[in-house]
């Protein structure tokens, strides 16, 4: 595969049979007309995150596999998205553990439009998450959520629309504020979300800001204590990767280097993050299959983000207000190359888990995120940034989402892959 390197801070014409004259002449006029309108089209392709690389297509997500059952119901992750008068289920006042940076109306994002608009299949009807009905079927269970902050946004956005049923109390959290635990007590209910951005063990030496103080150390042949050591605990995980493996990053194996990503001038092998992606899928996806409960763990796909004209750090935002139609944007280089491995990856554990009673079902996001531009917080990730300067140069947010948001309609679809499980 093609080593692609990302900064630190992704897819004949038919020959007809000899006639007269004024009929070739008809058809060429034709070809000519259709040629025009197809130059003529307008379809917009957003910067890619690394140096030049070709926008490319996602594969349909109909080819997929999405559990080891025979899903033949409908492709829940091929649709669009459709207006939606009613809106959110919650409100940015109403749930108290949306984090500052994701509260995006507090901070004085002045459109709403984003907010109006659910995820619906292209061939069925997907219901609207039932926050009674969730809680009735989680009754004396558990969940962990188990990833890097597109897990923690995720379960952010689950425990607010809970909340509009019955709140849920803290009961963990870590001294980074980073993993934490919830319990829904009528319901003997809880919810984890652990965070562990590469699911293996990682030296990651970072501030809130993504400001480094050294490379990120990676051990590709031990899976992270943090979530494989209690993974045993929970009735249902879902897991996810992505991101991170872009960063500039040491690889070791045996407790010895054995090469980098985005390394320039040191003295080591280049082996780029897909190996380092399928290296630490491989190890989660053997913990998954090996464990010694029939759990059912959902494995979810890479987020793409919408950085326009530069990238987090070099000026990029995400100003547009309505989601993309199918056919508008494709995806960038790098994100097809993590959704290609992680199905890849999640097949072969699929086989494997099959085999062991082990319930594996894919939540395919990828597609259905990388048509939503507009749910970002941008440059709302801080309190009204130009109260004092409309002008004033701010750091966009342009991958995790609004709260509420898109990432809601996230639930509608676990929802209707539980009641299927």
């Amino acid at each position: 595969m093609k080593d692609l390197r990302v900064s630190s801070n992704p897819f004949p014409f038919s020959i007809y049979k000899q006639r007269p004259v004024f009929v070739k002449l008809v058809v060429s006029l034709l070809l000519l007309g259709l040629a025009f309108r197809l130059f003529s089209s307008h379809s917009f392709n957003y910067s890619s995150a690394v140096d030049a690389p070709a926008a490319i297509s996602l594969p349909p997500a109909a080819s997929t596999p999405t559990s080891q059952k025979a899903e033949s119901k409908c492709d829940l992750f091929m649709g669009k998205w459709i207006p939606n008068p009613s809106g959110p289920a919650y409100t940015n006042n109403s749930c108290h553990v949306i984090q500052d940076h994701q509260n995006c109306m507090k901070n004085g994002r002045p459109d709403s439009g984003y907010l109006y608009w659910r995820w619906t299949p292209r061939d069925c009807n997907l219901a609207m998450f039932n926050a009674e009905r969730f809680l009735d079927l989680m009754r004396n269970k558990s969940w962990a959520f188990i990833g890097d902050s597109i897990s923690r946004n995720h379960v952010q956005s689950l425990l607010c629309t809970l909340s509009q049923v019955e709140p849920a109390e803290e009961i963990y959290r870590d001294e980074e504020d980073k993993s934490k635990a919830w319990r829904f007590s009528t319901h003997n209910f809880t919810v984890s979300v652990i965070w562990t951005p590469f699911l293996v063990e990682a030296e990651i030496l970072e501030d809130n800001n993504g400001l480094s103080t050294s490379d990120i150390r990676l051990h590709l042949d031990k899976v992270d204590e943090k979530w494989s050591s209690q993974y045993e605990n929970f009735d249902y995980a879902i897991i996810a990767g992505g991101k991170w493996f872009l960063k500039t990053t040491i690889y070791y194996e045996n407790d010895k280097v054995i090469g980098c990503h985005y390394c320039d001038g040191r003295n080591l092998t280049e082996l780029g993050f897909d190996f380092a992606y399928r290296k630490a899928l491989k190890m989660a996806f053997n913990r998954v299959t090996s464990a010694g409960r029939k759990s059912v763990a959902f494995f979810r796909t890479t987020t793409p983000d919408h950085f326009e004209n530069g990238e987090w750090f070099s000026g990029g935002t995400c100003n547009r207000k309505t989601p993309f139609m199918e056919g508008e944007v494709e995806v960038k280089d790098v994100d097809r190359i993590l959704h290609e491995i992680e199905l890849q990856e999640f097949e072969k554990a699929v086989a494997v888990g099959s085999e062991k009673g082990i319930i594996l079902k894919l939540l395919d996001t990828t597609r259905l995120s990388l048509l939503r531009p507009d749910g970002h917080p941008g440059p709302y990730r801080k309190f009204h940034p130009f109260a004092t300067d409309k002008s004033a140069k701010v750091q966009n947010d342009c991958l995790h989402w609004c709260l509420p948001g898109p990432i809601d309609s996230w639930n509608d679809l676990l929802m209707a892959m539980i009641v299927d499980c």
